[in-house]
């Protein structure tokens, strides 16, 4: 059974050449790369934030998060695998 913030399929980001990929399988994963590792504060990055926090708030459900976040590793050309 699927934890109620997991994503139903993980999300790969790798944020820069010389560090190796990581998989994102959560939103609490996906939060955590946000605050910490997301190279630039951008429109996206806030909404894949908001959206992860509406999800630990039990405001939405975790695939909204999960395209938000698509979305912002996409933008921020951090994105391997979806």
């Amino acid at each position: 059974m699927l934890h109620l913030s997991s994503f139903a399929r993980p999300v790969v980001v790798q944020l820069s050449p010389h560090e190796r990929e990581r998989t994102i399988f959560d939103v609490n994963d996906a939060a955590k790369m946000l605050l910490r590792n997301f190279p630039h504060e951008t429109e996206k990055r806030k909404l894949a934030m908001d959206a992860c926090l509406q999800v630990l708030r039990g405001e939405a459900r975790p695939p909204a998060a999960r395209r938000a976040f698509v979305a912002a590793a996409l933008e921020a050309k951090i994105l391997r695998g979806d």
